[in-house]
């Protein structure tokens, strides 16, 4: 009996490597859609020599792109183009706010995206005074915001509201 759910178990595994084997097989440029080598053209030429995953990833890609609506893939290409303009140490610098942000609890990555849908929403010039005043605080002034900032969320809705009506009555 023991034999007979070692060997059923075995098979399981190999037909899963199998599996995951035939995944990350090579696929011959022809093997794709018309609509998956229209998106891919521009690996057409090097296709056969990028490594299986590469193609893999490509791939998904090219399926995500083809869900997208004609609006969603203008702004992409926007934000590509941007993307491809900025300076390689500009790019570094993002890559590495992306990793922290992606390393924060889902709770701190949802305030994060709230703040900046807020930041986003503000007229020009209010964003533009934001930026001007952190960026001409010194690191002091910098810890001292951050802090109050956390005395802030860590307060009730009452002591807010009765901060600031003192602040207001000053």
């Amino acid at each position: 009996m023991i034999n007979r759910i070692a060997i059923l178990m075995i098979l399981v595994m190999l037909n899963s490597v199998t599996l995951a084997e035939t995944q990350q097989d090579k696929m011959a440029w022809d093997e794709l859609s018309t609509d998956e080598q229209k998106v891919l053209q521009p690996f057409e030429g090097k296709w056969a020599g990028l490594p299986p995953g590469q193609q893999w990833r490509l791939l998904k890609g090219a399926k995500r792109w083809k869900d997208l609506s004609p609006e969603q893939r203008t702004l992409l290409k926007k934000r590509f183009k941007r993307w491809k303009e900025l300076a390689p140490e500009q790019r570094q610098q993002l890559r590495r706010r992306f990793d922290r942000f992606k390393q924060l609890a889902p709770d701190e990555r949802k305030i994060v995206k709230e703040r900046y849908r807020w930041f986003n929403h503000l007229p020009v010039e209010k964003r533009q005074q934001l930026r001007e005043r952190w960026e001409n605080m010194s690191p002091a002034e910098r810890l001292r915001l951050k802090k109050r900032r956390q005395r802030l969320k860590n307060m009730t809705p009452e002591q807010r509201r009765v901060l600031r009506q003192r602040h207001i009555t000053r």
